[in-house]
């Protein structure tokens, strides 16, 4: 059987709902849907760029503490709250990824689990050469 690595960023909520931030499986890397909340467990401020900034903060740690980088991201999903916005996801993507983008999928709904939250994403990651 494959090793599991497990990361958690927030163990209390994540007991509660019984999910970990990311799993590594051999040479790929899951990781849950990231919603911008900071250490305090309040939401990010500043509207949709500054929440995008911070998701991609807290998947590129998760990644890094499996042993990858954003480099080695190929997929993304985006769920946003308001599509008319994207262009504040836009950019921080652009920054995060430059000439490796991955593959990605934007979907517009009703709500997050806070009304606060304005974007979650997801990421998948291979690494080449796994462990």
């Amino acid at each position: 059987m494959t090793e599991r690595r497990r990361v958690h960023s927030n163990p209390e909520f994540e007991r509660r709902f019984a999910y970990c931030r990311a799993v590594r499986v051999g040479d790929v890397i899951h990781v849950s849907g990231t919603a911008a909340s900071e250490a305090d467990g309040s939401v990010t401020p500043g509207g949709m760029g500054p929440q995008t900034e911070r998701c991609l903060r807290i998947i590129e740690g998760a990644i890094g503490e499996l042993g990858g980088g954003m480099s080695d991201v190929v997929r993304i999903r985006i769920y946003v709250t308001d599509i008319t916005q994207f262009e504040g996801v836009a950019e921080p993507l652009r920054r995060a990824f430059g000439d490796s983008p991955p593959t990605s999928t934007l979907v517009e709904v009703s709500g997050l689990v806070d009304a606060e939250m304005l974007v979650e994403i997801e990421a998948e990651a291979i690494i080449d050469g796994g462990d």
